[in-house]
This record gives structure tokens, C-alpha cells and sequence, in this order.
């Protein structure tokens, strides 16, 4: 019951006292995991996705001067029932898109139970499972992130480059960690690598010894772990440490975060993975436009939420209207050529040159480009843990 609790809170935030004072405000939810296996890395998220919010608010330009009140909703990341019951109520309290959701399990639930049925565009900033390509979302579902099917080979690729010859996996026993698994299961074999286990784990447990165990049986150079830094994941780790099973982690984009480092440091000096971003113009400009505001966008998503609410934005201006069929029939090609490209920053220059029916071609922060089924390309950064630290080596 607590869990459900927390899960339908809607947290709210406006940007300006006179936004609903003069009638100009519009309504757009943030759902995403406040609480739960990934809490740590949702708040840099939010203020990300709030960021473009606010610039539009800010820019006078928002279909002739209108405010942005943005409205937060937990989707626990974990809750399926909790997660679809907090956006229903973003939902019913007149939200016109969201920004969200998270984890592929829970935006599937809040896509096919909430969204969808009522008409509300969905661009999830992180959920990536395979699964979500061919969801029957009727247009209104996109996201701003590249699916595992892409992301499972290039971390194969990643740990073939790092020589590694045996492997060991284990996932979270839900949508992300299934489909990345399998995926990246496929490519390490295919790259000679030898696979000595593959498990999945549950989230919430108070001890791992079991699983680390059986692990530790199987053996293996690495230990691959497909999950989330701040339940599971983080305690497999410290259990294969603690056992002195494995020295050598390959970790998921779920498990890159600083709470990650500050818990092990230097232990996981030997540990490296992937996750989507890039190291592009558009990039640069949102890591020091995001520094100036005081978001810290070293973290896995950021780039992503930042885009995934300006798109939000743009498709209003682009129709000329703050509703919900508007944001969908308009995404798509606010995010693609042709038109004027546009960087974090720059949604006044983007919001006037609508208004003046010029064309834009988002860039933003992850070099946006969105397939035929309103999903990213996008790009991935190969990392490494070096000195206690997560370092970028190079774009993917």
C-alpha cells in the first residue's frame, strides 16, 4: 500500500506565479522512477526535462506567450500498477504530453493502460527493450533513446575490444533486462566469446548470496550486470566482491551513476559498458547549458529528457495549438530534416522561426533523429571505470 502511495503522488512545479493566473498555462507530466531502483539518477532527469520547459516558458514565443506548469508523477520504475495509476492522474489533471516514461516495463504498462487510450503522448527519455519498437501505440508513443537491439551489440563489441574471453550474465527479470540480455548474449557468442551463465535476478531482495553464488560457479573473466545501480545490480556487485568472484564488471547503461563509484570506487577500476549518448556539438552545448542552470549532466538520460520535452514543445508551436492530437501529429517532423537545425539553447530561435511556419530540424542534445516508428537512431558512449571514476573513452 505504501508503495501505491508513492506511486500516485503528482509532485508539482510552475514555472512562474502569473503561469495559470492570466489563463496562458499548459499542463505537461513528468513521469518517471523518484523512488525505486534508479532513484538516483531521475531527479538530474527531471531538471533536464524542466529545463526545456522553462526555457520555452521564458522565451515569450510559446504559441503567442504562454507558460509551461510542469506536474511530476513517480512511476517507481519498478510498479507496473503504481507507475499506471500515477500517470492516469497527471492524465486526468489535464496533462497535454509526457515526458516519460523511465524503464521499459512500466512505460509499456502506462503506454497500453494510460496513454494510449486516452490520447496523450508518451517520449520516454530511457526505456530502451526491443519489445517497445512494435508496440501499438496508434502514433503516440516515442522516445528519445536508442533501443537495446542496437545497444546489447555495441556493448558485445565493447567487450571483444577489451579482450575479455568468458562472460558470465546476469539481468533484471523484466522488460530492459530480458531484452538486453538476449540480445547481448547473441552478439558476445557470435564474437567468440564463451557465455558461462545467464541468470536473472529479481529487484528488492535483502540478500544476493544465492545468485552470487551460482554465478560464481559458472565462472568467467567478467561478470556482466544488466540492471540497476541502486537495488540489485549494486548488491551483485558488492557480493562478488565481498566472495572474490569477479573483479571485472561489463555494466548496462542502468548501472552507470555516481552512486555506483561513490559506493565501490577503485574496486571497479577494471569495469566498462556502454550508454546511449555522444560526444556531438549538440552535446557540448547541453553539458555547459545544463551546468549553468546547476544540473549535473554527467549522468545516463539527461541529453535524452532535455529532447525528449523540447520536442514536446516544438510540436505545439509547429500546429499552433497547446493540445494533445497536435503534439502527435507534429513530433516527427519537428525532430527530422529538413528545416533549420536546432541545439539545447535555442527553442526561442526554433519557437519564432515556427511561428513563422520555417521549418526546424531538432538536434538537441543527442543528435535527435527519429525512425519510422518515432524511435532514436542515436549513439552510444563507450565508458571505463578508471581511478574510482566513470570515464567516456569514446562515441560508438
Amino acid at each position: 500500500m505504501k508503495k501505491l502511495l508513492i506511486g500516485i503522488f503528482v509532485f508539482i512545479l510552475s514555472f512562474t506565479s502569473k503561469a495559470f493566473s492570466d489563463g496562458h498555462g499548459i499542463k505537461m507530466g513528468i513521469i518517471l522512477g523518484f523512488t525505486g531502483p534508479i532513484e538516483t539518477l531521475t531527479p538530474a532527469m527531471a531538471a533536464s526535462a524542466e529545463l526545456a520547459f522553462k526555457e520555452a516558458s521564458d522565451s515569450g514565443s510559446l504559441l503567442g506567450g504562454k507558460y509551461i506548469k510542469a506536474m511530476r508523477g513517480d512511476s517507481t520504475c519498478a510498479d507496473s500498477a503504481a507507475g499506471t495509476t500515477a500517470a492516469q492522474g497527471l492524465i486526468d489533471g489535464g496533462v497535454v504530453a509526457i515526458m516519460g516514461a523511465d524503464c521499459s516495463g512500466v512505460t509499456t504498462a502506462i503506454a497500453d493502460n494510460a496513454a494510449i487510450p486516452n490520447g496523450v503522448v508518451m517520449i520516454s527519455p530511457s526505456a530502451t527493450s526491443p519489445a517497445l519498437t512494435s508496440i501499438n501505440d496508434n502514433g503516440y508513443f516515442f522516445r528519445t533513446a536508442p533501443s537495446d537491439a542496437r545497444g546489447g551489440e555495441i556493448l558485445a563489441k565493447i567487450t571483444k575490444d577489451r579482450k575479455v574471453k568468458s562472460v558470465a550474465i546476469t539481468y533484471t527479470n523484466n522488460d530492459y533486462g530480458k531484452g538486453l540480455a538476449d540480445v547481448y548474449e547473441s552478439f558476445v557468442k557470435s564474437l567468440g566469446i564463451k557465455v558461462t551463465a545467464v541468470t536473472a535476478h529479481e529487484e528488492g531482495k535483502a540478500d544476493y548470496g544465492a545468485e552470487v553464488a551460482t554465478l560464481a560457479a559458472a565462472g568467467g573473466e567478467a561478470l556482466a550486470v544488466l540492471g540497476y545501480l541502486d537495488q540489485a545490480g549494486g548488491s551483485i556487485i558488492q557480493g562478488s566482491l565481498d566472495s572474490g568472484a569477479f573483479d571485472k564488471f561489463v555494466l548496462s547503461d542502468g548501472m552507470y551513476g555516481e552512486s555506483l563509484t561513490k559506493r565501490f570506487g577503485k574496486d571497479l577500476n577494471k569495469s566498462f559498458g556502454s550508454r546511449p549518448g555522444s560526444m556531438s556539438k549538440g552535446a557540448n552545448i547541453f553539458t555547459d547549458y545544463a551546468k549553468n542552470a546547476g544540473i549535473d549532466s554527467a549522468g545516463p538520460f539527461t541529453g535524452q529528457s532535455y529532447d525528449a520535452a523540447a520536442l514536446i514543445v516544438l510540436s505545439m508551436q509547429a500546429g499552433g495549438k497547446a493540445d494533445r492530437a497536435t503534439v502527435q501529429k507534429n513530433v516527427m517532423s519537428v525532430a527530422n530534416a529538413p528545416g533549420t537545425k536546432i541545439y539545447p539553447g535555442e527553442l526561442k530561435k526554433a519557437l519564432d522561426l515556427l511561428a513563422k511556419g520555417k521549418a526546424v530540424n531538432y538536434e538537441g542534445a543527442t543528435d535527435v533523429e527519429l525512425t519510422d516508428v518515432g524511435e532514436a537512431n542515436g549513439s552510444f558512449l563507450e565508458f571505463e571505470v578508471k581511478g574510482g571514476k566513470f570515464v567516456d573513452v569514446k562515441q560508438r
